[in-house]
């Protein structure tokens, strides 16, 4: 899977991986992750997703890092709202203002620079978008760039991987302590299993699925 694989899927508009509602275990663990403090909050693979306004509206500065320069235009295109746009490398800059910014390009080319501000992290649909070879370097690039006493917020999908190819991909609990404990501490804040009627395992063909809300807390 390579950046071709995701501009073909944005320019085909196949992109079931993205929810028109806000996520409700953003809704759920937000506030108890964060509390009255209004740092900046980091989304890799941000694609078009809702979650980011919502985020915002709640006072958080965001940076959003997306590969797809459909998909950031999209995000500001469907909200009716304004954007500037700086050409650059190694990203392109969609700018709504100061507080709200998607940079398209590698989300490998962000250093320690660009984030040195973030405060939190929202993972809903990046690892898991993520094949397995290719999971450890995103971990890594995390612990590399992220400041100390970061949190993420990361929200993973496992099921039988002989049932559907994703993305998205089946991500076991284990998984995600084999690649974070190292660097972070690793707390599971909820596990939900979703029965073969749930709209998504139905559309996709799951006997079952299971969802996990994880805390990460970089040492």
């Amino acid at each position: 899977m390579d950046h071709e694989f995701w501009h073909t899927r944005w320019e085909r508009k196949e992109i079931g991986f993205h929810q028109e509602s806000v996520n409700h275990y953003l809704h759920e663990h937000w506030p108890d992750l964060t509390g009255p403090e209004k740092s900046q909050v980091l989304v890799p693979l941000c694609g078009k997703s809702h979650d980011i306004w919502w985020l915002h509206d709640r006072g958080h500065p965001i940076l959003g890092v997306e590969l797809s320069s459909i998909a950031c235009k999209d995000f500001f295109e469907e909200a009716g709202e304004k954007v500037m746009v700086t050409p650059g490398s190694p990203f392109t800059r969609f700018c709504h203002d100061d507080t709200l910014e998607l940079w398209c390009g590698d989300f490998y080319q962000l250093s320690p620079a660009d984030v040195k501000n973030v405060r939190w992290v929202y993972d809903r649909a990046a690892l898991i978008a993520l094949p397995p070879p290719m999971r450890q370097r995103y971990a890594s690039h995390l612990s590399a760039i992220l400041p100390e006493s970061c949190d993420i917020l990361l929200i993973t999908l496992d099921y039988d991987g002989s049932e559907m190819t994703g993305p998205p991909f089946n991500v076991t609990d284990s998984e995600v302590y084999e690649l974070f404990s190292d660097d972070f501490t690793v707390e599971r804040l909820r596990q939900n299993s979703m029965g073969k009627d749930d709209p998504f395992a139905k559309r996709k063909g799951l006997g079952s699925a299971t969802e996990s809300v994880f805390r990460l807390h970089k040492r």
